[in-house]
């Protein structure tokens, strides 16, 4: 006897298509969350350990006169960050991406913009070292033009989540002008502290949505 496609199994089970398709969305859900390249506990951690070392820079740094900017003490407070960090999203990005292959989420014209914005700080840091000014006086212009970037990048590809944090760096760079340059450590801190946060609530709410 011939069965109908689509209304039985081959073991003569019935089938239903709406447990199909609650199965298909139920995959799709925990795909999406397991390929989160910045799930919501790495950008918390991410936020307290920024919030820790520009803090401790702040803490070295506030009560000079005149302002000297960050001694030699702070570099290795730097340096732990800039490692435990890329530790950490390389281990997350690796686990989250094993056994799956495709494009990178960013086209190439994007992240030669990216790149670009980052050329574009080297290129103020140099401007301001020839104009006789110390880039030390205006730390948070490095976050200015990079946040700037993303958030036009992601505008484009229509992430407004991600245009959003873009935003509020170049927000954070901006007011750390307004801080002096003790304070603009301050300023970074918990500004890009506060972004982190709201990004990792963002994204945790969506993905319980």
């Amino acid at each position: 006897m011939n069965t109908t496609p689509g209304t039985t199994a081959d073991n003569g089970g019935n089938f239903d298509p709406r447990q199909a398709a609650a199965l298909l969305d139920q995959t799709t859900q925990q795909a999406r969350r397991q390929l989160q390249p910045s799930p919501p506990w790495l950008l918390a951690t991410r936020a307290v350990m920024v919030l820790a070392a520009l803090g401790a820079i702040w803490l070295s740094v506030r009560g000079q006169h005149p302002y000297r900017g960050p001694t030699a003490a702070d570099i290795p407070i730097l340096v732990a960050f800039i490692v435990i960090n890329f530790a950490a999203t390389v281990a997350v990005r690796r686990r989250a991406t094993t056994g799956v292959s495709g494009r990178s989420p960013l086209r190439p014209a994007e992240i030669t913009i990216a790149a670009l914005a980052w050329v574009a700080v080297v290129v103020v840091m140099v401007a301001l070292a020839v104009a006789g000014v110390s880039y030390s006086l205006y730390p948070t212009t490095v976050l200015i033009i990079p946040g700037l970037a993303w958030a036009a990048v992601m505008a484009a590809r229509k992430d407004w989540g991600n245009c959003v944090t873009g935003l509020a760096v170049g927000v954070v760079g901006v007011a750390g002008l307004f801080a002096g340059p003790a304070g603009a450590w301050a300023v970074a801190g918990v500004g890009l502290c506060v972004v982190l946060l709201g990004r990792a609530a963002f994204i945790a709410w969506q993905q319980h949505a």
